[in-house]
């Protein structure tokens, strides 16, 4: 196949020049072209198994499929026989491709859009591109399958009830401490992907800010080395040290305890009074807010009082 320039959505291809097929165990079977419009398909997050009829049926039948990664995406399409055209699209290329995507659909194109895994705009790039094709007036369809936020979900043997999803914490010690006191104030069992090279110290943040909570990490799902753990957070993050780091990981924590014990302002006040005293205003701020899980503003303003009436000035520090 001839090279093509990573962000031309043109009709580079003959209308109905791809087979319009794909195999499923050996058999052939045709793809009808799907009504013009974009196709939001999901795809397997490990086990190419995973694929459902019907995305196999929209990725064969469009005319192209937008991926994030097409070398990604091309061992998905070899594995079932797929010809489907694959064209880029992804953080870095989104502002050039979203136009010629937008304009293709002009043309009566039908287009799939895929993550490497999942369902696409999990976290992933698609947000401003569905935006804008639905404000242009072409349709927007899902074609839901595999997750590995509800994959998670499934198996951590938490409460599903209710659940907040956080996507990707922050890189740094400090802001990653800090959203962590902010979530822990929700009332619901959490879900947060990881990266391996920050995965232990993620968890001994969690250990730290949301004691007595239990979680399951969740790692390489329906791949073939996944690998659930489930414990009191405090004890898998005594383990995390030995945790195997490599491949892609959930974490799932479980809401707070119904006899969690709530810092009232009188013991806010009192642990800022013994904090203000050695440390500076941000460091005390800083450490309440952890301990409390109230939100900065709130806990800073208050701060500020205090350090006036200990010190008689305005407090910075």
């Amino acid at each position: 196949m001839r090279a093509r320039p990573s962000s031309n959505y043109g009709p580079d291809t003959e209308p109905g020049s791809t087979g319009r097929t794909f195999l499923i165990g050996g058999q052939l079977l045709n793809a009808p072209k799907p009504a013009p419009g974009l196709y939001l398909v999901a795809t397997p997050i490990g086990n190419l198994g995973d694929i459902t009829l019907r995305a196999l049926e929209t990725l064969a039948g469009v005319d192209i499929i937008a991926c994030e990664d097409t070398r990604v995406t091309r061992r998905l399409t070899e594995r079932y026989a797929i010809s489907a055209e694959l064209k880029p699209y992804h953080e870095h290329n989104a502002v050039m491709a979203r136009p010629k995507i937008l304009e293709r659909l002009a043309q009566s194109a039908s287009i799939a859009l895929v993550s490497d895994a999942g369902t696409p705009l999990i976290s992933d790039p698609g947000f401003k591109l569905v935006r804008e094709v639905s404000a242009a007036g072409f349709p927007v369809i899902a074609v839901p399958g595999a997750s590995s936020v509800l994959t998670a979900l499934s198996v951590a043997a938490l409460p599903t009830d209710r659940f907040f999803f956080e996507g990707f914490l922050p890189a740094k010690e400090v802001s990653r401490r800090a959203r962590l006191a902010e979530l822990a104030r929700i009332d619901a069992t959490l879900v947060m992907f990881e990266s391996g090279n920050r995965v232990q110290e993620t968890l001994k943040d969690l250990a730290a800010v949301m004691a007595g909570r239990d979680a399951a990490i969740c790692r390489e799902l329906t791949k073939l080395h996944e690998d659930v753990r489930r414990a009191p957070i405090a004890e898998l993050a005594k383990t995390a040290d030995t945790l195997e780091t490599r491949g892609e990981f959930v974490l799932v924590m479980g809401p707070p305890p119904k006899d969690a014990e709530v810092m009232t302002q009188h013991d806010l006040d009192d642990l800022l009074r013994s904090s203000l005293v050695r440390d500076s205003v941000k460091d005390s701020v800083a450490h309440a807010v952890e301990l409390s899980g109230r939100p900065r503003r709130e806990v800073y303003a208050r701060a500020l009082e205090l350090a006036k009436e200990l010190r008689g000035g305005d407090g910075e520090a």
